[in-house]
């Protein structure tokens, strides 16, 4: 536990023993640029890419929490990876950890990232300690060489790990839970108050019951193990949590949402009625996919395993992973941070809300309270539902932006820039009767394929309209907005392993 605990120090005291014990000084000037560094053999960054992903499935962590640990893990490899180099800049420490020549070896680099991300992933995951471990081991390392004066390799990685985790811990994201009563984790200190009163789903809604039909309404209902529970805004101060390389979460923000009594309003909410009412069986499985499936991927999480997909084809080094990577998630937290910043300012009601208000009293064509897997029927417009399992029948946030266009298209920006292409070329089959909306579905294997990312975000953005759960606008918005994100989150990670920050 004291070992533990003197990590948890931190602090630029700590970094200059750390670093002196190791035979290091953070006042000694950066050693001569020869010889190159050994580049590292691939698989370092991908595997705890997989283990971060891993422990986000297993923590059922929500979208917003997942991308800022996600970054943070490979944030913390990229400090640990600085190290090593000639000339790349650690993202809070510069060059305070540069080793000489002589250490800059593929074993070193492999380890010290291995050691931060390591201890990354033991603050965002606590509970998933012995996973971590047993990984780890796997690798040829045991967490106590951490502490090990003679270990320069596995300190240096939990140095760098620390000044990660110490700067994020007062980045507004509340992790500790000391910023709002009751000490709860990420738990809302910015004093959000919905509009509407909550919309019991399995019931029609009157007309009286959505009082503000173009603001965000909490739904009640009944969750997969038939407990009632009512939605809050899951962390609707994210806006303001600090990004990695926008000004702010308002940076970018995009226009408006359609308010209610115009035109536009109408026919969007119209549009996803026509489109819930009609939807092909590929459709539905574009849907399905991009909303998880059985598997339970995030968007963030999706992108992740395409950079993998991209490393391993390409035949990059860890040296390239780990720039890549860093790029990658950070542009993701910077998503998050915006997408959260427009749902924040804009509060704008989910088609659920919309429709079985401007639907009242007429008949739409919609899936029952059991779900989609009722099939479709002529129902109230006022008990209109989206496919989508009737457990989790909408996100618990606004409309306006979509996450799912704001990620993605902030990650293949960041794809297209690293490997000089948009082409992707990627294919995923999704097998009969194993969908989890409707698990009768599909009738025969499908398959989804992607020429370039580009293709992947635009399916990635229209499968929120598929399953009912955002407008176009919201999409479009998203992808415009995450464009932006990703080439700057890409243009400071680049600037940062070029030395040129």
């Amino acid at each position: 536990m004291k070992r533990r605990t003197f990590l948890a120090a931190g602090g630029a005291a700590a970094i200059g023993n750390a670093l002196t014990a190791c035979g290091g000084s953070r006042n000694r000037p950066p050693p001569p640029p020869e010889p190159e560094p050994e580049p590292t053999q691939a698989g370092t960054v991908t595997g705890w890419n997989n283990q971060a992903l891993e422990a986000v499935r297993a923590t059922r962590m929500a979208p917003t929490m997942a991308a800022r640990a996600v970054a943070i893990v490979h944030s913390a490899m990229y400090e640990a990876w600085a190290a090593y180099d000639n000339a790349a800049l650690g993202q809070y420490l510069g060059a305070q950890l540069r080793r000489p020549a002589v250490e800059r070896t593929a074993a070193n680099k492999a380890k010290a990232m291995s050691f931060a991300a390591y201890a990354a992933l033991l603050d965002q995951f606590p509970g998933q300690q012995a996973a971590l471990t047993a990984y780890l081991i796997t690798l040829g390392s045991r967490p106590i060489d951490a502490y090990n004066n003679t270990a320069t390799a596995p300190r240096l990685g939990t140095i760098a790990a620390q000044a990660v985790l110490d700067k994020r811990r007062d980045d507004g994201a509340n992790q500790a839970g000391t910023m709002a009563p009751g000490g709860t984790p990420f738990a809302d200190y910015s004093g959000y108050l919905a509009r509407n009163p909550p919309l019991l789903v399995i019931q029609p809604t009157p007309r009286s019951n959505i009082v503000f039909p173009d603001r965000w309404q909490p739904l009640s209902l009944n969750d997969a193990a038939g407990v009632r529970r009512t939605q809050s805004f899951l962390t609707p101060f994210w806006g303001t949590v600090r990004p990695f390389a926008l000004t702010s979460g308002s940076q970018f923000r995009p226009p408006p949402p359609a308010t209610f009594g115009t035109q536009e309003f109408v026919d969007q909410a119209a549009e996803i009625v026509q489109i819930q009412a009609t939807l092909s069986e590929r459709q539905k499985v574009i849907g399905d996919f991009w909303a998880g499936g059985a598997g339970g991927e995030l968007p963030g999480s999706y992108w992740c395993r395409f950079a993998q997909l991209m490393s391993a084809r390409k035949g990059y080094t860890d040296d390239d992973d780990v720039k890549l990577f860093f790029a990658l998630t950070n542009a993701v937290l910077d998503a998050s941070i915006a997408a959260w910043d427009a749902k924040r300012a804009y509060d704008s009601a989910r088609p659920i809300s919309a429709i079985r208000y401007l639907f009242n009293g007429r008949i739409v064509q919609s899936f029952g309270p059991e779900g989609p897997a009722g099939g479709l029927r002529p129902v109230p417009g006022e008990a209109w539902m989206p496919f989508q399992l009737p457990s989790a029948p909408t996100p618990a946030f606004p409309d306006h932006v979509s996450g799912h266009s704001t990620f993605s298209a902030a990650s293949a920006e960041v794809l297209r820039r690293f490997t000089g292409s948009d082409l992707f070329r990627h294919a995923v089959t999704i097998q009969a009767r194993s969908l989890l909306i409707d698990p009768g579905l599909p009738t025969a294997p499908v398959t989804l394929a992607w020429e370039t990312f580009t293709d992947a975000v635009i399916e990635a953005s229209a499968s929120r309209t598929y399953t009912g759960i955002h407008f176009e606008r919201a999409s479009d918005a998203g992808r415009s907005l995450g464009n932006q994100v990703g080439a700057t989150a890409f243009a400071r990670a680049r600037a940062l392993w070029s030395g040129n920050a």
